[in-house]
C-alpha cells in the first residue's frame, strides 16, 4: 500500500490519509469543503462547500497519478437531500461526460458542519 498526500487539499482532520493506493485502487477518503492549508469550510453556504469538495477530491485524484475519468465509483453525503439537483449540477461540471458509479446518501451530520462530504474509488489500469 501507498499513502497520497497533496498540498492540493485539506489536510486529514483525523488519523487517516487523504488517499491510500492498494493494488488496482486507490480510495480517496471523504472530502469536504475545507479549503487547503486553512482547515476551514470555505464558506457556510451549500454551493461553494460542494464545489470545494469537489475540488479537493480531484486534487487528491490527481495527486495519485490519475484523473477523474479513472474514478470509478462515488460516494455522497448530504445533510439535506432536497440540495440532490444542486448537487447534481455541480457534479456534472467537474465530471463533464465521465458517469461513475454514484450513491448519494442523505446524512445527519458531517465533520465540521459541513453540508456535503464526497469519496471515491480509482481504478489504476496500468496494474
Amino acid at each position: 500500500m501507498r499513502m497520497i498526500q497533496t498540498d492540493n487539499a485539506p489536510a486529514a482532520i483525523g488519523p487517516y490519509s487523504q488517499a491510500v493506493s492498494a493494488g488496482p485502487f486507490v480510495f480517496v477518503s471523504g472530502q469536504i469543503g475545507l479549503e487547503p492549508g486553512a482547515g476551514e469550510l470555505v464558506s457556510p453556504d451549500f454551493g461553494p462547500q460542494a464545489r470545494r469538495a469537489l475540488q479537493n477530491l480531484k486534487a487528491i485524484v490527481e495527486a495519485s497519478g490519475h484523473a477523474l475519468s479513472d474514478v470509478a465509483s462515488v460516494d455522497v453525503f448530504l445533510t439535506n437531500i432536497q440540495r440532490f439537483q444542486e448537487f447534481n449540477d455541480l457534479y456534472e461540471e467537474v465530471f463533464s461526460d465521465h458517469r461513475p458509479a454514484r450513491a448519494v446518501i442523505e446524512v445527519s451530520g458531517l465533520p465540521k458542519g459541513a453540508q456535503v462530504e464526497v469519496r471515491c474509488i480509482v481504478f489504476d489500469q496500468s496494474r
